[in-house]
């Protein structure tokens, strides 16, 4: 036996905890409380997801809402809809300023944000030279590498760490364009295009990928995502990681590194690319996509770990805080069935509605009424999305990390600016016996 077998057999016989003892203590595992919702850990002006009621103790299901600075994510995209404009900008100025911008404002901060978004020399060299299979691993290691490049990097005054999220906010997108250019396209002829300090992000990001292969429409649909997925309340993962880090008043890019490796751990982001994967043996396995007995056997099979990964899991329905809707879903899901009829996939879409149609129904005859409720959420469609406008499934959680970075950042502002910070220390019980030291002839 090898010595890493031997530390492997002690690791095992003394690393687990019995499940009993988590309710036997009332200990908040996930810091979540009995009933899944969230343990409060603290208080924000950012985001606010509103997915169910407590009355009486009990979880009430409603229909989703999502806030921005307290303004709602509807009224929020049809305004910049209407006005046929990219939203994104808008949004970052938002999220980090804690007002909307006018015109003259955005026009500045968007030009600002572009003329932000070239990477120093040294760091392309980085994305050139690193050997990584993976985008978030070389999007963590490009950040970092961003700390040496920046003169204040230790500095956390306000105006400094607004600076900083800026040139992030900026530069992830061009960061993941080049990371997949350089190490994962096919292409024997690969193509560096420059950022365009013109265009908007979501059409800097298409243009560095595609060149100039893209329509308006995808545009519009990619913004979109990238609004929809910048902000969820502080209490996913990878936010409060970056809480968590600024709490210890770390630098910048520390921080951001960090939440992009939570944001990369299997649990917490590519959710999209299982849904993915999923709908693809879904479409195989589904002879009838009009009927809808074909349709619910599959997925009774997937909940019956009979189909798909054996799982016993319909990716891509429900959500932690989400019950009746979430208006993520809902907002993309208007926009991709108008890419689906553009790409030639409306058969595709609609087989995609007939199952967030079905699934909840399904899932709740399959645990004979006690399921709790559930929806599509915006990973539903967010994948379909990214593969109808051709982008590889590689830059998903990538693509996700470089919206999500907005509130990352304005949660780290706000845990460093709120005036009384102190580092998050959470408490864990020991549950081991204390035992007598042995000396190395009697073990």
């Amino acid at each position: 036996m090898t010595i890493l077998q031997e530390l492997e057999e002690k690791a095992h016989d003394n690393g687990s905890i019995p499940k009993e003892l988590y309710a036997q203590h009332d200990i908040k595992r996930g810091l979540r409380n009995s009933d899944s919702s969230g343990v409060l850990v603290g208080l924000t002006s950012i985001g606010e997801v509103v997915g169910y009621q407590k009355v009486d103790g009990k979880v009430i299901p409603v229909d989703g809402r999502l806030f921005y600075r307290g303004i709602e994510i509807q009224d929020l995209v049809k305004g910049f809809q209407l006005d046929k404009r990219a939203g994104f900008e808008e949004i970052i100025y938002l999220l980090l300023s804690g007002e909307l911008p006018n015109k003259t404002e955005l026009n500045s901060f968007a030009n600002y944000l572009g003329e932000e978004r070239e990477l120093p020399g040294f760091v392309r060299n980085v994305l050139i030279r690193l050997a990584s299979k993976d985008i978030m691993n070389l999007a963590a290691s490009s950040v970092l590498a961003l700390y040496s490049a920046d003169d204040n990097a230790e500095d956390l005054s306000l105006s400094n760490l607004l600076r900083q999220s800026v040139s992030l906010i900026a530069k992830l997108p061009v960061v993941i364009a080049y990371a997949y250019l350089n190490r994962f396209s096919d292409s024997q002829e690969i193509e560096l295009r420059y950022p365009q300090v013109k265009m908007s992000t979501a059409e800097n990001f298409l243009y560095m990928l595609k060149g100039e292969d893209y329509s308006q429409l995808e545009v519009e649909i990619l913004d979109l995502c990238l609004v929809l997925q910048a902000e969820h309340g502080g209490g996913n993962n990878s936010a409060f990681t970056s809480r968590v880090l600024s709490s210890v008043q770390t630098d910048t890019y520390s921080a951001i590194a960090a939440a992009l490796g939570s944001l990369k751990g299997r649990l917490h982001g590519g959710a999209n690319l299982k849904v993915m994967c999923m709908m693809e043996e879904a479409k195989e396995q589904i002879k009838d996509w009009n009927n809808e007995d074909h349709i619910s056997n599959y997925l009774l099979k997937i909940l019956q770990k009979e189909a798909y990964d054996r799982s016993g899991v319909i990716y891509g329905i429900g959500h932690a805080m989400y019950t009746l809707s979430d208006p993520r879903a809902i907002l993309l899901k208007e926009k991709a069935e108008l890419l689906a009829k553009e790409k030639g996939r409306s058969k595709e879409f609609k087989l995609y509605s007939e199952i967030e149609r079905l699934a909840p129904d399904v899932l709740r005859n399959f645990k004979k009424g006690k399921a709790k409720e559930v929806c599509a959420n915006v990973d539903y469609y967010s994948g379909f999305v990214y593969d109808c406008l051709q982008l590889p499934s590689e830059i998903y959680t990538a693509l996700f990390a470089a919206s999500i970075c907005v509130g990352w950042c304005a949660h780290r502002i706000e845990e460093l600016s709120s005036g009384n910070s102190r580092i998050i220390r959470p408490s864990y019980k020991n549950v081991n016996s204390h035992k007598a030291y042995l000396k190395m002839g009697e073990r």
